[in-house]
């Protein structure tokens, strides 16, 4: 299946989870809004100035050397009396403006001496000045439900009051991984066994996203088992993401147990590396023991492959978007690619979509780690990204290619 199809069918099943939190607003960062956010007030709530300077009326300053009387003071926080004609006030950023002034000049277009300034400046009406509601209007959405919030929308909502914010609890998502080859980090390697680094890879990348993770560890490779792990976890999870199991081979028995405890809906897409990527549901018996069901019925199965930069890759380009749908997610969820110059030659594309570890120089080109192959960990680190590579595509030095950064892919 084409990679653009199987993402489709991916966001397009996707279940957003049951069930809202009232969280504090300093603890609400990753989260997703459940319902609109409509401010209570207007910001700024009153006209107030943009600099340190001068309150003045406009109409006093058109000689552009005008001298007045400073006739008071108005900090931050505070109200100033009404400003009379021939004067102005001394003014500091954010301190409203007082009645009578139409305009604020720079203290560095002014001189002072004493109680007088001299204005060296012909200001215009407005001129500096913030006006009410310029920014949020009262009674107006300031964040739509299905917003994921980042550190500038905890500050939008702060700054017109918010406390608290309703959000979509977090999805429960079960891993477990497949092989009697893997050890953990720790454990002497026995002959022909490797390390499970994947545990360690989409671990991280769940707790990127804010999931509630559940690991059931290294299962061994067995029907059996895995049918048994398969039941354990779809009884209290919205998502179960495996690594390892999912080719044809007789040791491979995650299809054949998603099939027996479920079904699949898609497996094998047109992608390089982590052709092997699956996608089901597996039944429910029952609860998940906190009185909740995450969704009737089915739990969601993502079988991603065993090569270390297959499941990384994989994960990036499937697992996230779909994740970010179901945590309610409302926008877009998938990357935007940067179009930069490649700085090197691939003669030799794949049928398959391609995507290349590829780092920036520093003449703002793109450099190509010498080894692709989807066992090459070390291509990840080096990588700042990837290169969207369409199926058959060669390049030249000096092609714009897509280019997405692992910054847009990772959170």
């Amino acid at each position: 299946m084409p990679v653009r199809e199987a993402l489709d069918v991916l966001l397009a099943s996707a279940r957003v989870v049951d069930g809202v939190e009232d969280v504090a607003t300093l603890d609400a960062n990753g989260r997703v809004l459940a319902t609109d956010q409509v401010s209570g007030l207007s910001v700024p709530s009153a006209d107030n100035t943009q600099m340190d300077g001068y309150a003045v009326r406009a109409a006093d300053c058109a000689s552009g050397a005008a001298t007045l009387r400073i006739a008071q003071r108005i900090p931050a926080g505070t109200v100033g009396a009404k400003l009379e004609p021939g004067t102005a006030a001394r003014i500091f950023t954010g301190a409203l403006i007082p009645e009578g002034a139409d305009a604020v000049v720079m203290q560095e277009q002014c001189d002072a001496n004493g109680d007088q300034v001299t204005v060296k400046h012909t200001p215009q009406p407005g001129e500096w000045i913030r006006r009410a509601g310029e920014d949020i209007v009262a009674g107006s959405v300031i964040l739509p439900a299905g917003t994921r919030l980042r550190s500038q929308e905890l500050g939008l909502a702060a700054s017109v009051g918010l406390a608290r914010l309703p959000v979509r609890r977090r999805v429960r998502v079960a891993v477990f991984f497949t092989g009697d080859e893997l050890a953990m980090p720790g454990e002497p390697l026995k002959p022909g066994a490797i390390y499970n680094s994947n545990r360690f890879s989409l671990r991280g990348l769940l707790e990127n996203l804010g999931c509630e993770i559940s690991d059931y560890g290294i299962v061994p490779d067995s029907l059996q088992a895995t049918r048994d792990t398969l039941r354990a976890a779809a009884a209290q999870h919205d998502v179960i993401i495996t690594s390892g199991g999912v080719s044809v081979g007789e040791e491979d028995h995650i299809k054949p147990a998603v099939e027996a405890e479920g079904r699949l809906n898609m497996w094998q897409i047109a992608v390089k590396p982590g052709k092997p990527l699956a996608f089901g549901e597996v039944d429910r018996s029952g609860g998940n023991g906190s009185g909740e069901r995450s969704a009737p019925g089915t739990a969601f199965f993502l079988g991603l492959p065993g090569n270390p930069v297959s499941s990384f890759i994989t994960f990036l380009l499937f697992v996230r978007p779909f994740l970010l749908r179901v945590q309610g997610v409302t926008g877009a969820v998938e990357p935007r690619a940067i179009p930069l110059r490649a700085d090197f030659d691939w003669a030799r594309p794949d049928r398959r979509n391609e995507f290349l570890r590829a780092r920036i120089n520093d003449a703002g080109g793109l450099d190509l780690f010498a080894n692709q192959g989807s066992g090459v960990l070390t291509s990840t680190v080096w990588a700042d990204g990837l290169i969207d590579n369409p199926p058959g595509q060669a390049i030249a030095k000096g092609d714009i290619v897509r280019f997405i950064p692992f910054s847009a892919l990772q959170y």
